[in-house]
């Protein structure tokens, strides 16, 4: 029988109700013509671009022929080559927000802000006495529009001339007596986010002051996270707030929100302590459009898929854990999709070819109900075998040995049993391999099972994935044992090896007792 291992990760707030984690693995849909309906890929990995400064990299922007990096508390430029000047100081250590109108670049630092200018090379904080500080920026119509740290008021610049403000051009986002806490401009419409209520104006070219509220835009649902507003797919998302709760993520639908997170992603983002420092950003590869959600105080990072309508998560492994995703921030330039550290000056490609985060151990993982949704008559069953349906022969460099594991053998005097480490010479001579060396020629894939739901599991056990070139490789797990407890089983496929990951199915072979 099929077992149920394709879909999106859904671990609901009871394991015994829903326990599909998927983490660095994403569905793709196949609409005709393919094996199954769809099939699981790796998430790209992280090949290293340059290193900019000390970092972290607080904010990524590419204007024209060059990129501008915050790392630490320098803004840098950077060419085509990845080689990177120098331009001067931003203040604080959060995220920055950075927009252009052609000719200056506008850094928003939380409340101190920066101009350069690419025609001049003057790098400047903006210092007119006017100017209340900036904690988003946005460009519209010729203008920088920012929101005023702590406040309900938003400013726009001098037409064409970020480092002058009149002190009579601001306006409050009043719609609703909360404070602002971002805005982004999208589809020359400037969105303003509050705690609890969304209001959106345009630029109707007044002479006092060209912005003016949108009749009927208004929807009360706020923001929670100042840096979790992002532009993809035609619209905005965010991680949302009101005045009934939080940690709702959301994407536009004309003027007001449409929930895009599931239960189960929100009951993991409500139980993080803080909401406000995370952080949004986007991107789209081959044809997949990303929403990146960070949660830095929680360590943790969600991806909501466009494509699928599906979320999974993204994560880097250290030390035996799963980590927040090292990607802090995102541009598009010279051809690449490009990420920035949280933690260091590095900046990476988003690459699919390429199977670790800049040379450490990316782990993917997929857990599943053995049984389809309904099945579960909750009779004891005997797991005869798990066949994983995936492309195999995908290994790192051919090996002058195949690696079947047997039940049993001996070598030299010792008794191998399933699981063990070895190696079949061409000779038939049984040679052992640690998991490391055996694991530089030929990928595998662990499985482990819980018998209880998901809430205990079993010990480990590891099967080759094929070495390279052996395409007809065939990943199975055999004598699987009984169900036992509450009679529902809980698989869970993982692996590091850097090679290709893809899933397009598992079989299951299993037979009813009479318990």
């Amino acid at each position: 029988m099929k077992t149920p291992i394709l879909g999106s990760t859904y671990v609901a707030r009871s394991v015994n109700a829903a326990d599909s984690r998927m983490v660095n693995l994403f569905p793709e849909l196949v609409p005709e013509g393919g094996k199954e309906p769809a099939f699981l890929q790796r998430a790209p990995g992280l090949r290293l671009l340059a290193t900019i400064g000390t970092g972290p990299v607080r904010g990524l922007w590419q204007m024209g022929a060059y990129a501008y990096v915050v790392s630490g508390d320098t803004l840098y430029k950077l060419n085509s080559n990845w080689a990177a000047t120098a331009l001067g100081t931003i203040a604080n250590t959060g995220p920055v927000s950075m927009t252009d109108n052609g000719t200056q670049l506008f850094v928003a630092a939380n409340g101190p802000s920066y101009i350069y200018n690419t025609f001049t090379n003057v790098f400047q904080q903006i210092n007119d006495i006017d100017f209340p500080g900036a904690v988003t920026v946005g460009y519209i119509d010729g203008y920088f529009v920012f929101n005023e740290p702590n406040s309900q008021k938003f400013w726009v610049t001098s037409l064409l001339e970020g480092t002058q403000v009149d002190p009579l051009d601001f306006a409050s986002a009043e719609g609703s007596p909360d404070g602002l806490v971002a805005l982004i401009v999208d589809h020359r419409e400037v969105w303003l986010f509050g705690t609890t209520s969304v209001e959106v104006w345009y630029d109707a070219g007044t002479a006092d002051f060209p912005l003016q509220r949108i009749q009927g835009a208004f929807n009360e649902i706020g923001c929670a996270a100042a840096y979790s507003v992002a532009k993809l797919d035609n619209g905005l998302f965010w991680l949302g707030a009101d005045a009934r709760g939080r940690g709702i993520v959301y994407r536009a639908n004309g003027y007001s929100g449409q929930r895009v997170s599931t239960h189960a992603v929100e009951w993991q983002i409500q139980q993080y302590g803080n909401l406000s420092d995370a952080i949004g950003y986007t991107y789209q590869q081959d044809g997949h459009s990303f929403y990146v959600l960070v949660f830095p105080s929680a360590n943790t990072t969600w991806v909501y898929d466009v494509a699928t309508q599906a979320w999974h998560e993204r994560a880097g492994w250290n030390n035996g854990q799963f980590t927040r995703h090292r990607g802090n921030c995102q541009m598009n330039f010279n051809d690449e999709i490009v990420i920035g550290d949280y933690e260091n000056g590095n900046i990476y490609a988003f690459d699919l070819d390429v199977y670790a985060d800049n040379g450490a151990e990316q782990k993917w993982l997929r857990s599943w109900r053995a049984l389809p949704t309904g099945q579960n008559d909750l009779r004891r069953t005997a797991h005869h075998a798990l066949q994983l349906d995936c492309e195999t022969g995908v290994g790192l460099s051919t090996a002058p040995s195949d690696d079947e594991i047997f039940d049993s053998a001996y070598m030299s005097g010792a008794l191998l049993t399933e699981g063990d480490d070895f190696l079949i010479t061409e000779s038939g001579n049984y040679i052992y391999a640690t998991a490391t060396n055996l694991a530089t020629m030929v990928p595998r894939a662990m499985l482990r099972w819980s018998d209880d739901g998901g809430h205990t599991w079993s010990n480990e056990h590891w099967k080759s994935m094929g070495q390279i070139g052996r395409f007809g490789y065939r990943t199975i797990w055999r004598r699987l044992g009984m169900t036992q407890k509450i009679r529902d089983r809980v698989y869970e496929v993982s692996g590091t090896d850097p090679v290709k990951i893809t899933i397009l199915g598992a079989e299951l072979a299993i037979s009813p007792t009479n318990g």
